[in-house]
């Protein structure tokens, strides 16, 4: 576990386990690192480098006061010092769910030698239409509203299925929901408000990112399913997968699935530099 010092000072959470190829895993918003949690055990005993991190505002992250501190652009720099402290010297695999997968193609285009491959899961590339981004804002705008007027152990319990799955019961999601429900208001509202919200589309720039990607999505989570369409039709060297019987929080839907289908990928790129 580390504080990793964000370039203006604000203390980034972060954690690495095991050993090789570096995987950083992204979380969806309004959730933490401990949503991956499931993942370091068998991702460790397969030979990888499992990175885990909260985005400023999350988590055990630094809570910034100023809405300044929060931006898109920020949150791409916060990722490469993070990856300068757990893998400074090679590229990385990102993983990012949903938000978390808007944020690792942010990063792909703005440092393209630092990515190794992408691992999209239930993700999108943003909205291009004007009323489409309009209506992102506002669902942002009434989310952080929410989270305001009624605190973030209501919004989890509300928003189980946005943040840690169909199985709310099972013990990894009971642990996420604890590690969401501690987080600050404030530091959510920003977020949603100067990052989430006007974050810009990359769609016309799918195109020039030519690492390998798999672009994943729960059976169940028919929100996503035209995002993920296009983001595999888009992306130059791109392949999906679907996993049968999960919604939107698809890593704690269907671990044992999930994890069988990024091993497989991540063995494929090591067969592939072979």
């Amino acid at each position: 576990m580390a504080q990793v010092e964000a370039s203006d000072g604000i203390a980034l959470y972060a954690e690495t386990h095991g050993g090789g190829t570096p995987v950083l895993f992204c979380c969806a918003l309004n959730t933490t690192c401990e949503n991956w949690r499931p993942q370091v055990e068998p991702f460790v005993a397969a030979g990888r480098r499992v990175v885990l991190w909260d985005y400023r505002g999350h988590g055990r992250s630094g809570v910034p006061d100023d809405a300044a501190a929060y931006s898109m652009s920020q949150v791409v720099d916060d990722l490469g010092r993070v990856l300068d402290w757990a893998a400074p010297d090679e590229p990385a695999v990102l993983v990012g769910l949903s938000f978390g997968g808007l944020a690792s193609l942010h990063f792909a285009l703005a440092q393209p030698p630092r990515v190794r491959a992408l691992v999209l899961a239930g993700s999108g590339p943003g909205f291009k239409n004007p009323e489409a981004r309009e209506r992102w804002q506002t669902s942002c705008d009434r989310t952080a509203s929410f989270l305001e007027a009624k605190g973030v152990e209501v919004f989890a319990q509300r928003a189980a299925d946005m943040t840690v799955g169909l199985h709310p019961e099972r013990p990894a999601a009971r642990a996420a929901t604890r590690a969401i429900s501690a987080q600050a208001v404030r530091g959510l509202a920003l977020f949603g408000r100067q990052v989430a919200g006007p974050a810009l589309p990359v769609i016309d720039e799918l195109a020039g990112i030519r690492v390998p990607a798999l672009v994943i999505r729960g059976e169940r989570d028919e929100a996503y399913a035209r995002a993920c369409a296009v983001m595999v039709a888009k992306l130059p060297d791109a392949r999906s997968a679907t996993l049968s019987g999960a919604g939107h929080i698809l890593n704690l839907d269907e671990p044992a699935a999930f994890d069988a289908a990024l091993l497989g990928f991540l063995d494929g790129l090591t067969a592939g530099s072979a």
